[in-house]
């Protein structure tokens, strides 16, 4: 047979740390060993059912078949509307996009602006397909830690720092994956401020949790902070997260006229159209009740206080409190140097989370994998009961170290 010989550009580039991790934890429920995963970036609500009667009813209308290359005017209109309402972000119709998920909106945006060696400022913690994508359009991550200590936010110091001549976008994510932190309007206008001395350099923001947020807190996105930054700013947002419409893949974005037709270039010659099922039941997401949105961040809320609680109350772990998302992003450090029953030293958070999942059954996620560490991510988007569970047994995990 002949060898196969995979494209360089993907030499760098594997499959995520977090689906290995679910994978062998996988493996493990296989073998009957009673492993809690608390890893996956899904809430475990179902998509309500007014989403679900909405799609049924495209169906039965014949709406089955290709649609607009990058939405149909009936969901953009919703978009339109959407913006306006949440963000005070006013959008023509042909500044508006729609894709297969906002990964695609963001593999779309790469692959249509970036040139070889171009920079993206990337602050870590980080969403681990930011990296990968801007790899494989050719551009060059750049990562710029951002401690515990100032809440997981970039600095406008280290933005400023940052930015070479190479730079060509700022990626932001509020309420962050994996660590929950978000941007306050006070957080963005520095970083803004900073930007505006910068007129080559794009905003990326993606507002993917932007209705999963706890405590009042008062969501707000870049180009609604500084207006003047809109017209090289892309807001990206989708249903998945907040509608739990994970699987419906629908992802949507504003931003300037040009970048909006060079990115349906790109996606004309890949998925083409988003389904047209997916978008009716888009349609009414973000256009029908809005009251569980709410209803589900609160729920998420409790179970954020439960996990932050427990997570502070055992040695050598500090926990945060996140503003938002359903993740908890804690520091091991005090754990690490430590020896395991078995006589393993624990060396990295990785180790950190090996010995979690392979002795006590509970699968997380390092802080190695999102480009920070020693910590580790913990999804709370699960019951109350397996969360109360999996946290004993980190406990105990802990206890049994010397």
């Amino acid at each position: 047979m002949t060898e196969f010989h995979k494209a360089s550009r993907i030499d760098a580039i594997g499959v995520s740390q977090i689906l290995q991790i679910g994978a062998k934890a996988a493996r493990l429920k296989q073998q009957g060993r009673p492993v809690i995963i608390l890893g996956a970036g899904e809430p475990d609500f179902d998509t309500p059912d007014n989403i679900k009667d909405a799609a049924i009813t495209a169906m039965r209308a014949g709406d089955t078949k290709y649609t607009a290359l990058d939405g149909t005017p009936v969901l953009t209109q919703a978009i339109q509307a959407k913006f306006s309402r949440d963000n005070d972000l006013h959008f023509e119709l042909n500044e508006i996009t729609v894709a297969c998920g906002a990964k695609q909106i963001l593999f779309n945006a790469f692959m249509a602006s970036l040139e070889a060696d171009d920079e993206v400022i990337i602050p870590t913690p980080y969403w681990t397909s930011y990296s990968d994508i801007v790899a494989i359009a050719g551009g060059v991550p750049v990562l710029l830690p951002c401690s515990d200590k100032n809440g997981f936010r970039l600095t406008a110091d280290a933005l400023r720092a940052a930015i070479t001549d190479k730079t060509r976008w700022v990626l932001f994510n509020s309420p962050s994956n994996p660590s929950g932190a978000a941007y306050r309007r006070e957080d963005y206008q520095p970083l803004c401020d900073v930007l505006l001395d910068h007129p080559n350099v794009w905003i990326m923001a993606d507002d993917m949790y932007e209705h999963i947020v706890y405590d009042s807190f008062d969501f707000v996105t870049p180009a609604q902070v500084e207006p003047r930054l809109k017209d090289r700013t892309l807001t990206i947002n989708g249903v998945s997260k907040a509608y739990a419409m994970t699987g419906w893949r629908i992802g949507y974005a504003g931003g300037p006229t040009d970048l909006i037709k060079a990115m349906a270039v790109i996606q004309s010659q890949s998925t083409s159209c988003p389904s047209s099922v997916s978008q009716a039941a888009a349609i009414e997401a973000l256009t029908g009740p809005q009251e569980v949105l709410q209803d589900r961040a609160c729920n998420f809320q409790d179970r954020r206080d439960l996990v932050v609680d427990a997570l502070n109350a055992i040695n050598g772990i500090t926990c945060p409190t996140p503003e938002g998302a359903f993740y908890t992003f804690a520091n091991c450090a005090g754990v690490l140097n430590k020896v395991t029953p078995s006589g393993r030293r624990l060396e990295t958070d990785t180790d950190f989370c090996d010995f979690l999942l392979e002795e006590h059954d509970v699968a997380v996620v390092p802080g190695a994998a999102f480009g920070l560490s020693p910590f580790f991510r913990i999804s709370y988007a699960t019951s109350k009961q397996e969360l109360e569970t999996a946290l004993a047994r980190i406990s105990k995990a802990v206890g049994s170290l010397g």
